[in-house]
């Protein structure tokens, strides 16, 4: 059963509690496409063989006696290396935590962990969850399945990677400014990522631990997955409410509402501003409207009026002052910090770089933090979920780009890439049209909606409603059906 490692993971947590297939067999089948592939894919940084093969034995040996452990019993998956996971290397890519092995499950594993999972290992990742290539200290460079010159994005780079090649069959992940987003379209696979503090990021590493939690905006945990259905699995299992982390509120999960396509309200993009995207992204996303309306949805081209530039500005703000203050000030993290800014100052297009002024903010708030330009920022925050929150009201769900480009060649941090003849910072490229939900705190999906002439996939963010996931999820589920289904990479 050679394509088990491809299967959705609710399938194979199906085939498991109906005795088709064992979670020994499905284990070794994923631990086979590992041994194969991971050397040239360097997707998952630290494997857990010897524990999670005692795991499946004692997932089949509980089901042979009638003991159903949940929803993934039995189902190997694995999880981005900045959660802690107990007695397993945890380091969040971050050269201080090179031999960290929590004592515990961050809040989301052990709730994987109660419902069923085999924890296979731990995916690779960007140095402290900030990047969007998949490059630090500890562990080689993350490859593109699809090419392996190519980055497979970042912050959850492996996770993406392991996804798309037949390594996990779900991996739990983080979004800060697109984390578990550009992965998913660099790696044409399906992403999540929920509302802003829907799901507890109790042990979430880069907050070392030991240190305030001063994370308290933005962060969200989601997944990646070869299906919408894995994706909302998923979700009923992590949200919720955390004693470890009281400002998580007690929301409970919507209900969808169980419109067909054709009673939908859908609104689409295919660029914002002057920030340009890559004309074979934009065809892709204009299909997906005609394919949309041919089936009778009600769909309009629309960009809200939202002042994204601001937006920019104050993402920018608000994360420089979580993370300054969320890692111990170190000789590298400031080098490594300010050469970034300056990098970002003077590479590329010099008019995008200013409309998003990514450079100016950080150096000034670098060296001149004050409390009252915290808040002020959060003020301004404030007033761009509001404007968010109108211009959603009157859709269902909104259709965009992920990012500027599809997955680009490795390259220097902060080095520009080209679009359409224009030299824009990788960064600012991949960034742009992710952080704004980011900032205002909307749920995304990023579903596959077809390739590039030279093969490499395009993802489309499915933009929802605040605290309105199973909607969203139910309503990508629909848009995916008409547009296209998971495939994987040639020679895997």
């Amino acid at each position: 059963m050679s394509n088990l490692v491809f299967m959705p993971a609710h399938q194979l947590a199906q085939m498991i509690r109906d005795g088709a297939v064992s979670s020994v067999e499905v284990l070794n089948a994923y631990l086979a496409q590992i041994a194969k592939q991971n050397s040239k894919l360097n997707a998952i940084c630290t494997l857990d063989e010897e524990r999670a093969r005692q795991r499946a034995k004692q997932a089949d040996e509980a089901l042979a006696r009638g003991e159903n452990w949940g929803i993934l019993h039995g189902v190997p998956i694995t999880i981005k290396d900045a959660f802690e996971t107990a007695e397993l290397l945890t380091t969040g890519g971050y050269k201080l935590l090179k031999n960290y092995i929590p004592k515990r499950d961050a809040t989301v594993v052990a709730r994987l962990r109660a419902a069923g999972a085999v924890i296979l290992g731990k995916t690779n990742l960007a140095d402290s969850s900030g990047d969007y290539q998949g490059i630090n200290d500890l562990f080689p460079r993350v490859n593109n399945p699809w090419n392996l010159d190519c980055t497979s994005g970042g912050s959850s780079s492996g996770g993406a990677a392991a996804i798309a090649a037949g390594l996990s069959s779900l991996d739990i992940c983080s979004d800060f400014g697109g984390s578990i987003r550009q992965p998913a379209h660099f790696c044409g696979v399906f992403g999540l990522k929920p509302t802003d503090r829907r799901v507890p990021t109790t042990g979430h590493i880069p907050e070392i631990p030991g240190r305030p939690h001063c994370i308290r905006q933005m962060l969200t945990v989601g997944a990646l997955a070869r299906s919408v259905e894995d994706l909302r699995l998923c979700l009923q299992l992590i949200a919720g409410s955390d004693p470890h982390q009281p400002d998580i509120p007690p929301v409970p999960l919507d209900v969808p509402t169980g419109k067909t396509l054709q009673n939908l309200r859908i609104a689409w993009t295919d660029e914002w501003l002057k920030f340009p995207v890559a004309s074979q992204i934009k065809s892709a996303i204009e299909s997906v409207a005609k394919k949309l309306a041919n089936v009778g949805t009600q769909i309009e081209q629309w960009v809200p009026e939202f002042d994204f530039v601001a937006a920019l500005q104050i993402y920018y703000a608000v994360a420089t002052y979580n993370l300054m203050y969320s890692q111990p000030t170190t000789f590298d993290y400031a080098r490594n910090s300010i050469a970034f800014l300056f990098r970002e100052a003077t590479q590329g297009d010099g008019n995008l770089r200013r409309l998003s002024n990514v450079a100016g903010i950080g150096l000034s708030i670098w060296f001149h933090p004050t409390l009252k330009s915290y808040f002020e920022a959060l003020t301004q925050r404030d007033r761009l979920i509001a404007q968010m929150d109108k211009e959603l009201q009157q859709w269902d769900v909104w259709l965009c780009p992920v990012a500027m480009t599809t997955a680009f060649t490795h390259r220097a941090k902060g080095e520009a890439v080209d679009v359409e003849g224009r030299k824009v910072p990788y960064m600012m490229a991949s960034g742009v049209y992710t952080v704004p939900f980011n900032l205002t705190g909307h749920p995304v999906v990023v579903i596959p909606i077809g390739q590039t002439k030279n093969g490499l996939p395009i993802g489309m963010q499915i933009v929802g409603k605040r605290w309105r996931e199973m909607e969203l999820l139910a309503i990508a589920q629909e848009i995916n059906k008409v547009v296209s289904t998971f495939q994987h990479p040639s020679g895997y």
